[in-house]
């Protein structure tokens, strides 16, 4: 009413007085809005010290992005005394960019607090990275200041083993079970190496230790010497975390590889040599099986042999061919002659 009135004194025409009149009290309308929208958060990002500015707020808006999750978060950076410094633009724009980028805002600057709490090299760049990149921001911030001990092997694994096996040289299975302590290494956790990499990494430095060792008794003797060598290893290369300490939670005398070993060797090679010694009897009780038929042969051969002698006496004694041993054959007379024979004179 008193912008109507004021337009309607200076003697403007009626319908320019009424747009006047709508369009200020719309401007009035929307800075009360405004003010009882962004106000108290202003006030706030201004009592803060913070580099958020009205419009800002208005463009956040505008935006999509929670101002109060912004202005929350440079609060509590200001409060601990952590600067928010990037390498693009002022911080501001940087929050705004990791908000629209899907991250959270208040766990990037919660973790950037504990690191600086803690003594820890972390800025909001790497932290932001970390955070995009899927891995618990808050949980590796935390691993980092109390290192976080891992069971090797994984007992919540689906078909983990309870204990490692490792077989000295001796041939004598030894059961071990290792706790890796370790802590977080910020600069490697971006494409760095998980647990289960850690895991699988000690399981081979032990299997390969012990199965250096001559003797178990070696092992038992001296368990630190499997963490030493294990820890020598170099198994952190490449991986998120940072070793702090190998150590063998328990140690037991398995089986005898070696024996069972021989003894199944020793089992083969009776089975080896049966399978000749039958092998070779076979061929015997073939070559017996072809040495009777040869004989056979051999006697139906005889026995054929005798029928033709007997043929020949027969025929001989047909054709008078018999005579005594003490006369000569030539003599006629000698000839011994059967009825019905002729004289070969």
């Amino acid at each position: 009413m008193i912008s109507y009135s004021l337009l309607a004194f200076l003697g403007l025409p009626f319908w320019a007085t009424a747009t006047l009149a709508i369009g200020a009290t719309v401007l009035l309308l929307v800075a009360v809005l405004l003010a009882v929208i962004c106000g108290g958060l202003w006030l706030q990002a201004k009592a803060s010290g913070t580099d958020v500015s009205l419009s800002g707020l208005v463009g956040m808006s505008l935006r999509n992005v929670s101002p109060y999750t912004i202005v929350n978060s440079q609060v509590m950076a200001n409060q601990a005394g952590v600067t928010i410094s990037t390498g693009r633009g002022s911080s501001t724009s940087a929050l705004e960019a990791h908000y629209l980028a899907g991250g959270d805002v208040n766990r990037v600057i919660l973790a950037i607090i504990a690191a600086n709490r803690a003594g820890l090299d972390l800025d909001f760049d790497r932290a932001a990275a970390i955070d995009l990149s899927g891995r618990d921001l808050s949980e590796a911030v935390k691993t980092s200041i109390f290192p976080k001990v891992i069971d090797c092997p994984d007992p919540n694994a689906a078909e983990s083993a309870r204990s490692l096996s490792a077989v000295a040289k001796n041939g004598v299975e030894l059961l071990i079970r290792v706790r890796v302590t370790v802590r977080t290494d910020l600069d490697q956790l971006i494409g760095g190496a998980t647990e289960e990499t850690i895991i699988a990494r000690v399981g081979q430095g032990i299997v390969s230790t012990v199965g250096s060792m001559d003797s178990h008794e070696e092992a038992l003797a001296s368990p630190n010497l499997i963490s030493k060598e294990v820890f020598e290893k170099g198994i952190q290369e490449n991986t998120a975390y940072e070793i702090v300490s190998i150590d063998v939670a328990s140690i037991d005398v398995g089986r005898n590889i070696g024996a069972r070993l021989q003894t199944e060797q020793a089992e083969a090679d009776t089975r080896v040599a049966r399978a000749g010694a039958e092998m070779r009897r076979a061929e015997a009780l073939a070559l017996r099986a072809e040495m009777v038929a040869l004989v056979a042969e051999k006697k139906a051969s005889v026995i054929l042999a005798e029928s033709e002698v007997q043929s020949a006496l027969a025929q001989a004694f047909r054709d008078g061919l018999f005579h005594p041993d003490d006369v000569e054959p030539a003599d006629p007379d000698s000839i011994l002659r059967f009825p019905g024979s002729q004289s070969s004179a």
